[in-house]
């Protein structure tokens, strides 16, 4: 059977538009890969780091004091042993009532354990709008997937402490109402569903949460111990 020259082409063309396609199938899932987590790292510690403890984080990390209580955290600045190791930790000591206000973090899942105190009503809303709100007590864990946004609240009478592991050394925090209330006033109204006289009070009322500070809920919104249930 004898194919014609423009057959020939034809199937040269076919060839190669699948080949592109492959090709460009395999660079998308490895590159997806690649940015779905910290490199992996190059050497078994940092030069940069003298030691691979790090004493009070308390006293020595990047501490932030809000009405809800105290947070302190880690990065490479503070803790050069972190360096390229992948994750990161924040402790917290939460007052009643207190509050880690709904945030995302970009790059990194967090794993959070309640060690005492509490309880904790902790949760996250996935991607199809439901929430998965839990009461925590100590010993208990709870995940909250990467990029989705999550909140911890005192719901007992003691003082919660808890500590959170992430799986990136800069995991990154987004206020998720700040966030909004720094669109412009317009997207800012339609989105909340608001008149514009509405959204710039809020704004007038509320800054963007950076550094992450803990907050305390205003007076009649929280009763230490009262209603430890996931629905209000």
């Amino acid at each position: 059977m004898t194919v014609s020259k423009a057959d020939r082409r034809s199937r040269m063309l076919h060839g190669l538009v699948m080949r592109v396609l492959i090709y460009s199938t395999v660079l998308v899932v490895t590159v997806g890969r690649v940015e779905a987590a910290d490199p992996d790292p190059l050497v078994d510690f940092s030069a940069n780091a003298n030691t691979p403890v790090f004493r009070d984080i308390f006293a020595n990390g990047d501490v932030t004091n809000g009405s809800g209580g105290v947070r302190a955290g880690l990065d490479i600045g503070k803790f050069p042993g972190l360096t390229s190791e992948g994750l990161t930790v924040v402790q917290f000591k939460m007052v009643p009532c207190g509050e880690n206000i709904p945030h995302t973090h970009p790059r990194a899942t967090e794993l959070l354990s309640l060690i005492s105190g509490g309880p904790l009503q902790a949760g996250f809303v996935d991607t199809k709008g439901e929430a998965h709100i839990h009461i925590l007590y100590p010993g208990d864990l709870i995940v909250f997937p990467r990029g989705l946004m999550h909140f911890e609240l005192n719901v007992g009478t003691e003082e919660a402490f808890y500590i959170s592991a992430l799986n990136s050394q800069n995991p990154g925090t987004l206020d998720s109402a700040g966030a909004v209330l720094q669109l412009p006033d317009r997207a800012a109204a339609i989105a909340l569903n608001q008149d514009l006289d509405t959204v710039r009070a809020l704004k007038s009322q509320k800054s963007y949460n950076e550094p992450p500070t803990l907050e305390a809920a205003k007076p009649g919104v929280c009763v230490p111990g009262q209603f430890v249930t996931t629905r209000f």
